[in-house]
């Protein structure tokens, strides 16, 4: 996991935490406790979001979710830092811990639908296959560096390192940032959870700082 304060008053968090590792979720929480955000954002749609508090946080019994090769591997691959869960339950925690507290949480990730237009806006036929042969190749064999944080960058850098890829993640981290700052306007401090790997774009984009390279902390 990383956090950081930014902006004025260092009044916004932005959180980055490893996706599926269970081991993430009460750092997640303890980080964004410790802000004391009014409202809290999320790197999900608003129908991700719809379906985690319906299947997750407001059910007695989690459903079974099945898997596609590449989400195997990835899990194959993490499982050696610690127990992993589908879905990110750093996500369905961290919707638990702000419906507790009647604090607002917002999804500022495109709905499915707008999500959907902008992959095929950005990634062509030649690199959706490309992308489809470097998924199965990477997990079938995973990357194995030393920390979580190093594998979720690596892992992204490996399966979404094309170029109309990088494309589509700016275009969508762009969309959450505007939602991030929409949700800030009026507001003393908030919070923003995103995907480990999505951390040094959506800082770059909200404060113009260059992102981190594969390594860095």
């Amino acid at each position: 996991m990383i956090a950081e304060p930014l902006g004025p008053g260092r009044a916004l968090l932005l959180v980055g935490a490893v996706r599926g590792l269970e081991s993430e979720s009460p750092r997640v929480l303890a980080a964004v406790d410790g802000h004391a955000p009014t409202a809290v954002g999320i790197g999900l749609s608003t129908e991700e979001v719809a379906s985690l508090r319906r299947y997750f946080v407001a059910s007695d019994a989690e459903p079974v979710v099945p898997l596609t090769s590449n989400e195997t591997g990835e899990v194959r691959g993490l499982s050696r830092f610690g127990r992993v869960r589908v879905p990110n339950p750093s996500f369905i925690d961290l919707i638990a811990w702000a419906d507790e507290r009647a604090l607002p949480i917002e999804a500022l990730d495109p709905s499915e639908d707008a999500s959907a237009e902008m992959f095929a806006e950005h990634i062509g036929y030649v690199e959706l296959v490309r992308r489809t042969v470097r998924e199965r190749s990477t997990g079938r064999n995973p990357p194995a560096p030393s920390s979580p944080d190093e594998f979720a960058l690596a892992w992204d850098q490996s399966v979404a390192g094309g170029r109309g890829s990088r494309a589509f993640a700016r275009s969508r981290d762009g969309h959450l940032v505007r939602g991030a700052r929409r949700l800030a306007q009026g507001r003393g401090r908030i919070a923003v959870v995103v995907d480990r790997e999505r951390f040094p774009l959506v800082r770059e984009l909200l404060t113009g700082r260059e992102p981190e390279r594969l390594g860095d902390p």
